[in-house]
């Protein structure tokens, strides 16, 4: 049964098994509709990187390098991550990627880990079923490219990190783009939260040891495992280079098109685990404050959109001043009063007295560094 609309500029014609055909013989299929909102991962493309704005880190445990991927590593200066490191050409039809280079030739011990993941919030996940009989089949996707060759490793586990599937891909060619995909068996034992907690944790290992890794292609208890046994070490070559892009995970057997959202909805989505208010310019403003106590102030900020969490709050640079009357004092001492999920009251201390009920404007003074962050990441 077919439904035809009529308007100015021609015909739209909406078949149940055809899908859609427009006045000017285009169509798009009925089989294109699961490609719209599939994707659990966030950024799966690297294109935002509120935090580094491209710039490469050398991650300390749990660092975050491209929004919403999150570095691992046991031991300190082992490898370094950026975003469209060494700039080298992305697969057709994408702008970035995430880099990793080895910065040594480092030997991982059985207790050493080094991995690139990515936290999928509970409410994202629970149509999957996992935990019980219902449990959907995912499939992940993904671009890579390494300087090295051989098997790889990943996993893919609960909050608990006590239900794992560990799994593996091949590299054939060196520097190389090579498209892989992991089809796995919905889990139907085990805990997996469908809150604002950890729903599924993507992990992909840079050289795991043999405490964190387990037998490839089945589901595992054993903790916090990360790769599979006998993956390639990254980190064990001085220079390799591991890149990646196009991460997916949807429902199904088999990886389809990568589905492609639009900037800005890929940087709200973002923004619900961190934000970040940079002072591009000097004197850049950050709200207005009234005055508390004799050398207290207060002032609210929101984010755009609602966050995961009550967020925490991190000041980066140079700090902020209050200026008064074109005054500016220096602020320390600056926290959260309270939180929800989209506005917060920050107070602060400022040296000079003042008097309560005045306002004043809170700014970056006279630096270009300053940026005020809040977190709500997994």
């Amino acid at each position: 049964m077919a439904l035809i609309l009529t308007g100015t500029s021609g015909s739209t014609t909406l078949d149940s098994s055809a899908g859609l055909t427009f006045s000017d013989s285009s169509s798009q299929s009925a089989a294109a509709s699961p490609n719209v909102l599939k994707n659990r991962i966030i950024n799966g493309d690297m294109r935002i990187d509120q935090r580094n704005a491209g710039a490469s880190i050398t991650p300390t445990d749990a660092q975050y390098s491209v929004d919403r991927w999150v570095a691992y590593r046991s031991q300190a200066s082992k490898y370094s991550v950026q975003q469209n490191a060494a700039s080298v050409t992305p697969p057709d039809g994408y702008t970035n990627y995430l880099g990793v280079t080895s910065l040594s030739a480092y030997s991982i011990t059985s207790t050493d880990y080094f991995a690139i993941a990515q936290y999928i919030e509970g409410y994202n996940i629970s149509d999957l079923g996992f935990g019980s009989a219902s449990a959907k089949t995912i499939t992940i996707s993904f671009w890579v490219r390494s300087s090295l060759t051989g098997t790889f490793g990943g996993a893919i586990r609960n909050s608990a990190a006590n239900r794992i599937y560990p799994f593996s891909y091949a590299i054939s060619a060196a520097n190389t783009w090579e498209q892989k995909s992991v089809t796995i068996a919905g889990d139907t034992t085990g805990t997996w939260l469908t809150t604002n907690g950890i729903g599924i944790a993507v992990w992909f290992g840079l050289g795991v040891g043999s405490t964190y890794s387990d037998t490839a292609g089945a589901w595992t208890t054993k903790a916090s495992t990360t790769s599979a046994t006998g993956a390639t070490s990254v980190v064990g070559t001085n220079g390799a280079t591991w890149y990646i892009t196009g991460v997916q995970l949807e429902i199904g057997t088999s990886a389809t098109p990568f589905e492609r959202r639009l900037y800005n909805q890929e940087l709200a989505n973002c923004q619900r685990y961190f934000t970040s208010f940079v002072g591009a310019v000097a004197f850049s403003q950050y709200g207005i404050a009234e005055a508390v106590g004799a050398t207290k102030i207060r002032w609210p900020m929101q984010c755009p959109v609602v966050m995961r969490s009550s967020p925490t709050l991190t000041v980066n640079g140079s700090g902020l001043v209050w200026a008064l009357d074109r005054i500016g004092t220096a602020l320390s001492s600056i926290s959260l009063d309270y939180a929800t999920t989209q506005i917060q009251s920050i107070s602060a201390t400022t040296a000079n007295g003042i008097t309560i009920g005045q306002a004043g404007s809170v700014n970056a003074g006279n630096f270009t560094n300053t940026s005020v962050t809040f977190s709500s990441e997994l």
